[in-house]
């Protein structure tokens, strides 16, 4: 079995979402939000190493308001950058030598399952360079710095993409390594300016990215409405009559 190491990215700064309290602190129908993040990775066999990366202005406030939680879960909190990608490098060096891939994924997106982990996780092992995306779907438009139109723009073959994105462990040192003065929005932009052919793996629309307040009573209603994982039926005979 391939070893996954996850480094969850929650540093910045949430300017979008509150200036009290950042988004991935606040309670997603009782349970922070990074908790139910993190929760979908701590539980699996193939995950040796899970670290997440949090501002050093938060940690000692962290580290005594989410003390239960830290003391139930097996994961490394660690201090990030003034950037995504900054932060992302700082989890990525204290990655164990022995695990083979690493995934990248926004601590604020606590919608993700089981179902969508594995089919990433599966295609990186062929690929070597992996993500979830899902096709645009909307008519796109291009504007002058005044929002006036100037350009319609096709979205054949354009994908928005997601978390996680997973690499193997070295592609992405070597990737980082490359970075120059690059700010990339994401981990497979930097792959891609490395030279790295990068799979796309169709995911979900639900696995949604909390940025706005408005994003956080979209997630309140999706919760209910994630794919569940089919238990095993001899653990339930009479599964077929509940469903």
């Amino acid at each position: 079995m391939s070893k996954f190491a996850v480094i969850l990215p929650a540093a910045g700064k949430s300017s979008r979402y509150s200036q009290q309290r950042k988004k991935v602190f606040v309670e997603l129908k009782g349970r922070p939000v990074w908790v139910r993040t993190a929760e979908q990775f701590v539980h699996r066999p193939d995950v040796v190493q899970t670290i997440l990366v949090i501002s050093p202005d938060d940690l000692e406030w962290f580290k005594e308001k989410f003390r239960p939680n830290l003391a139930f879960m097996d994961i490394e909190v660690v201090t990030g950058g003034a950037e995504r990608a900054d932060s992302v490098l700082k989890g990525l060096e204290r990655v164990r030598p022995d695990v083979d891939f690493v995934a990248v994924h926004d601590a604020a997106r606590p919608l993700i399952v089981k179902e969508w982990i594995d089919q990433v996780f599966r295609a990186v092992e062929k690929s070597d360079a992996a993500i979830l995306a899902t096709p645009v779907t909307s008519t796109l438009k291009r504007t002058d710095a005044n929002q006036k139109i100037t350009e319609t723009v096709s979205r054949e073959h354009l994908w928005a993409a997601q978390t996680p994105q997973v690499f193997r462990r070295q592609l992405l040192i070597d990737a980082y390594a490359k970075r120059g003065r690059l700010q990339p929005t994401d981990e497979a932009q930097l792959v891609e300016q490395f030279g790295k052919t990068v799979q796309v793996v169709p995911g979900s629309a639900l696995n949604l990215k909390i940025t706005t307040p408005e994003d956080f009573r979209i997630a309140e209603h999706l919760l209910d409405a994630l794919p569940k994982e089919k238990l095993p039926g001899f653990l339930h005979p009479f599964e077929d009559e509940r469903l």
